[in-house]
């Protein structure tokens, strides 16, 4: 059961590669990277094949993940590389929107989506996609920049074959690509340290936060610089709806509290777990 259901997001994840491609970019002629994109540099600059490059590339790129991935992964990079093209077949291609850019912007974002999706589950539609995996392995290289840093050397092949505007376009979407995975990655659950620093409510603060939100706090020990009293910090990892309500809890009870507020992309134990889009 478990196996069908990483198969079946896997296939899922295909799809909106092909929808991204045959819906937004490629009615557009926006080639950002990848194996087809090789594809369609060569075959425009010298007459190859588009199919057999591609059919040449993905067989090197298997044997690239069965040699470093091991063999779970390259079954599972097996299947998308031919799954791929069957998903591409059925998704009819279609301009859904008529704005280059608008098409640009949605398509890459949507193929961020099946990628990211993809790599969550240790597979790859084949390709240039593979090789940020391996990055990933061995380097703990984030897939997102293995993956940019991939298609640019592609997408810079664009300027000699085609032109300065495809270039520009090719450019802007592994660039939102790389955006949107970067988010995936970090989770859509984000959230806030909260340090506050009161001279004499703190542990009034503690309790308020407790007793509205279930929230634990951290007291750490701290001192001032000008007068080097010691002082007490109160540390709080708190959700965006729960902080809006400790700010509230701080402001009733101190107002001249001096408080600290960082962005926190993940959080690990102690009451809180993050699950990145699967």
């Amino acid at each position: 059961m478990t196996i069908l259901k990483a198969y079946g997001k896997i296939t899922a994840a295909l799809f909106l590669l092909a929808a991204s491609i045959n819906l937004f970019l490629g009615p557009h002629h926006v080639a950002a990277g990848g194996v087809s994109g090789i594809g369609i540099l060569l075959e425009s600059a010298l007459g190859w094949d588009r199919a057999a490059v591609i059919m040449v590339l993905n067989i090197l790129m298997l044997i690239l993940a069965y040699a470093f991935l091991g063999k779970g992964p390259f079954m599972k990079v097996l299947y998308g590389s031919f799954a791929f093209p069957v998903a591409i077949a059925l998704v009819p291609e279609y301009m859904v929107a008529e704005d280059r850019l608008l098409s640009v912007i949605f398509g890459s974002a949507i193929f961020a989506l099946g990628v990211a999706i993809l790599y969550k589950n240790q597979s790859s539609s084949g390709g240039t996609t593979i090789p940020p995996l391996i990055f990933k392995k061995y380097f703990n290289l984030n897939p997102a920049i293995g993956l940019l840093a991939t298609d640019a050397i592609v997408v810079s092949m664009n300027l000699f074959v085609f032109g300065f505007e495809e270039f520009l376009f090719a450019i802007l979407s592994i660039v939102i690509t790389s955006g949107v995975m970067t988010y995936i990655e970090t989770g859509f659950n984000r959230k806030k340290s909260i340090m506050i620093l009161s001279e004499n409510h703190v542990n009034e603060i503690r309790e308020a936060v407790f007793d509205k939100t279930a929230r634990g706090a951290t007291l750490l020990a701290a001192q001032g610089g000008y007068q080097q009293a010691d002082k007490q910090v109160l540390l709080i990892v708190a959700s965006d709806q729960e902080f809006m309500q400790i700010r509230q809890i701080i402001e009733t009870i101190d107002p001249k509290a001096f408080v600290i507020v960082n962005n926190v992309s993940e959080v690990l134990g102690q009451g809180f777990s993050y699950h990145p889009i699967e």
